[in-house]
């Protein structure tokens, strides 16, 4: 049920909308009592709504010609969520439409709070996504990017990655209700996470926290969250800054790991952010012209997997170090054509 406050909000804005209603269009409109929709009347003229009322058969309430909609505040979960829409536009800065994101942006930043603009530095860094890309979002996206944006910390149950199915003709309905929520036969676990970014790739939401039970960096699937809540237990006050740039440096690589770097077209810069894991951190110079650097780490036993995911771009990614990648890509390749 709508609150008071946020009701008479509305209430506000329908007659300034309308200009001219009834008493019964205000009860149909916002599903209240002839008693309710009447004190919510008299607590719009105490507001300062300049209304007067009309008498007889076409009568009613008029808002005052010459009066305008005061300007409009937002709640702090308003604003995460209207930055979080404008984020879209950035896909429609150029042709047809030349929207200029810059501008919206800075008249945005503009026209809030204090507090609300400091919040929203914080959300910048904490969220990645691209808006010509479907993602499956889960049921708890918004807990989560809120936890990640306050520093909370959250018990969540999280999904198996194997889920128990119905061995008859009900497997390919329960593929269906995995896409459309949690299934009733899954392996769950209870964690405890304090996230610090969100993102989109390869189809899914992501998470990134720390799972402080497990003591470990951790990436969630979104979808695979079946419940979260804020707890009271203290953040970790080290992991508070942290936010995407800095989520590479959170992953425990072995005295083994590879250390790696290469050099990215600006062509395939766009694609590569959409791929990035964990073990990978993507440097993008201020000149759009020049290549980015790409690196990281990878495990021995990782080899095969970076060398698929390298050949994916194609001659648009160089390797300049190791030596002994470059050739087991080149070896790779060969062994491609080899199977052609």
């Amino acid at each position: 049920m709508m609150k008071k406050a946020e009701r008479l909000n509305a209430m506000q804005r329908y007659a300034y909308r309308k200009r001219h209603f009834t008493l019964r269009e205000l009860m149909d409109e916002f599903e209240i009592s002839r008693s309710t929709a009447i004190r919510s009347i008299q607590s719009l003229e105490e507001l300062g709504l300049p209304l007067f009322a009309e008498h007889g058969r076409l009568g009613g309430y008029r808002v005052l010609d010459t009066a305008s909609l005061p300007p409009v505040s937002f709640t702090n979960d308003e604003v995460l969520s209207l930055y979080f829409a404008m984020q879209a536009l950035r896909s429609l800065s150029g042709d047809p439409f030349r929207v200029s994101f810059a501008s919206i942006h800075a008249k945005f930043l503009d026209v809030i709070s204090e507090e609300q603009r400091k919040q929203i530095e914080h959300f910048e860094h904490r969220i990645a996504f691209y808006p010509d890309e479907s993602a499956e979002p889960g049921d708890y996206l918004e807990e989560l990017l809120q936890a990640a944006v306050r520093g909370e910390v959250l018990k969540i149950r999280y999904a198996a990655k194997k889920k128990t199915l119905e061995p008859s003709a009900d497997r390919a309905k329960n593929k269906l209700d995995s896409a459309r929520g949690p299934l009733t036969h899954v392996h769950s676990s209870t964690r405890r996470i304090q996230p610090f970014a969100v993102y989109a790739a390869r189809g899914y939401w992501y998470c990134r926290a720390y799972d402080l039970d497990k003591k470990e960096y951790r990436v969630f699937r979104c979808d695979r969250v079946l419940s979260a809540e804020p707890i009271i237990d203290e953040p970790i006050p080290d992991l508070l800054p942290f936010d995407l740039r800095d989520a590479h440096t959170l992953r425990q690589t072995s005295p083994e790991a590879i250390p790696f770097r290469c050099s990215v077209s600006p062509d395939s810069v766009t694609r590569l952010r959409r791929s990035l894991y964990p073990s990978m951190k993507l440097d993008i110079p201020d000149d759009p012209a020049a290549d980015a650097l790409l690196s990281g780490t990878y495990e021995p036993q990782e080899t095969d997997f970076m060398l698929a995911f390298l050949a994916g771009f194609g001659s648009t990614i160089r390797i300049l170090e190791p030596d002994n990648l470059r050739e087991q890509l080149r070896d790779y390749y060969l062994r491609l054509i080899e199977q052609l």
